[in-house]
């Protein structure tokens, strides 16, 4: 098997496994509310990414897949 679609499929199979167990994940962004001539109002914004069940649940078979299906045939 290739080493590189065996990363892949690990990859795959964790990030399923931490989607399904976090379900969401945050970050900050910096935003400019407004600009007044040399004057910027500067705010930072929260924003929270839900994770759907199907997508964690896709990443596990798929990279099962990957890992049982793509074997070299001696």
């Amino acid at each position: 098997m290739n080493s590189g679609i065996k990363i892949i499929a690990i990859i795959l199979i964790v990030a399923g496994v931490l989607g399904l167990a976090y379900g969401q994940f945050s970050y900050t962004k910096e935003v400019q509310y407004a600009k007044v001539g040399p004057v910027k109002v500067i705010g930072k914004q929260k924003r929270t990414v839900n994770i759907p069940t199907w997508v964690g649940i896709g990443g596990i078979i798929g990279g099962a897949s990957l890992l049982f299906f793509t074997r070299r045939k001696k």
